[in-house]
C-alpha cells in the first residue's frame, strides 16, 4: 500500500506560492491500479516523485509498505561518468540483485550494442532513455510509477521490447500512471482520481474522472 496522510507541498515561484497538495489524503492499494489526471503545470512530476521518495512533503506523512519504483525515465540514479555496464551493476548492488543478471538483461533490452560500454553521459536522450527505462523494467516492484506513459524513442525494436516487458511486470503488480490525457491512463488502469485545487478527487471509474477533469479543463 501507499498512502498520503495530510499531505502538503508547495513551492515559490518568485512570484507567488504554488500549491501542489494542501493537506491531501489518498491511498493506493496493491491490485488496484491508479490513473491521476492533472493539467500540466499542476506538479505532476513533484507527486510522482514525493510517491517515490525523492521529495519530501512540506507538512504530513508518506507511507510506503511496499517496494514502490523510481519514476519511470528518472535519471538521476544514473552516473553520467560511468557506462551503461557499470551503472547496472552499481544499481543491482544497491538492490542486492545479480549484477551479471542486471547488465545481461539491461544490455538486451535496450540494445545499445558497443554504446552500452561508453559513458552514459555521451549518449543522446533516446539512448538515455532506452536505458532507464531497462534499469526500470529489469527491476520488480508492487508499484511501478509512469509519468506521462512511456517514453517515445524512434527505435522500434526497443519499444516493442520493452512494451513486451511492462506488460508481463504489470500483470502481477499495481501501476500508478500520471498524465494530463484520459487517452494515456486507458492504457494500464480503471480507476483514476483527478488533481484539483491540491485535492486528489478519487473515483471507481476512469470514465468519472474524465466528466471531473474534462468539466475543469473545458469549463
Amino acid at each position: 500500500m501507499l498512502e498520503f496522510i495530510n499531505v502538503s507541498k508547495s513551492y515559490w515561484t518568485g512570484k507567488q506560492r504554488k500549491v501542489i497538495l494542501d493537506r491531501a489524503s489518498f491511498r493506493v492499494e496493491l491490485g488496484n491500479s491508479m490513473g491521476i489526471l492533472a493539467p500540466n503545470g499542476t506538479g505532476k512530476s513533484t507527486i510522482v516523485s514525493m510517491m517515490a521518495g525523492l521529495e519530501k512533503p512540506d507538512e504530513g506523512e508518506i507511507r510506503r509498505t511496499c517496494r514502490v519504483s523510481f519514476p519511470l525515465g528518472f535519471m538521476g540514479g544514473v552516473i553520467p561518468k560511468l557506462s551503461a555496464k557499470e551503472n547496472a551493476r552499481y544499481v543491482a548492488r544497491l538492490y542486492g540483485l545479480d549484477p551479471d543478471y542486471l547488465e545481461a538483461f539491461t544490455r538486451w533490452l535496450c540494445g545499445l550494442e558497443e554504446y552500452y560500454d561508453f559513458p552514459v553521459g555521451t549518449y543522446s536522450q533516446g539512448m538515455k532513455a532506452r536505458f532507464t527505462f531497462s534499469l526500470l523494467l529489469a527491476l520488480e516492484f508492487d508499484i511501478y510509477l509512469i509519468d506521462e506513459g512511456m517514453p517515445q524513442t524512434t527505435d522500434a525494436e526497443f519499444n516493442r521490447k520493452a512494451g513486451d516487458v511492462l506488460r508481463q511486470r504489470l500483470e502481477n503488480a499495481t501501476v500508478i500512471v500520471v498524465s494530463h490525457q484520459a487517452q494515456t491512463l486507458e492504457k494500464f488502469c480503471r480507476s483514476a482520481a483527478v488533481l484539483r485545487d491540491g485535492q486528489l478527487y478519487q473515483f471507481d471509474t476512469l470514465e468519472e474522472a474524465k466528466q471531473l477533469y474534462d468539466y475543469e479543463t473545458q469549463g
